[in-house]
């Protein structure tokens, strides 16, 4: 799998979750937090091309995925 990039926050429960599952199944991944790094949803909005409620966003190489459900998803085909 190319490697993956989470957009995310402290204090959210399935940004921790989507960590968690990147580290379980030995994933490259990179761990963005938004407010740390003054990212707005109007600037994840702008990447995604769609509007954004929630976080986390999640990136599989270039291309977006969407929150922790569908990453969930996705590596549980990849097994």
């Amino acid at each position: 799998m190319q490697p993956v990039t989470i957009f995310g926050r402290e204090g959210c429960g399935f940004c921790q979750r989507a960590k968690q599952l990147a580290e379980d199944r030995n994933l490259s991944f990179k761990y963005i937090d938004i407010h740390i790094e003054g990212i707005s949803k109007a600037d994840l909005e702008k990447t995604i091309g769609k509007p954004v409620e929630t976080v986390p966003q999640i990136f599989v190489g270039n291309t977006h995925i969407g929150g922790f459900t569908e990453f969930n998803e996705m590596v549980e085909k990849e097994v």
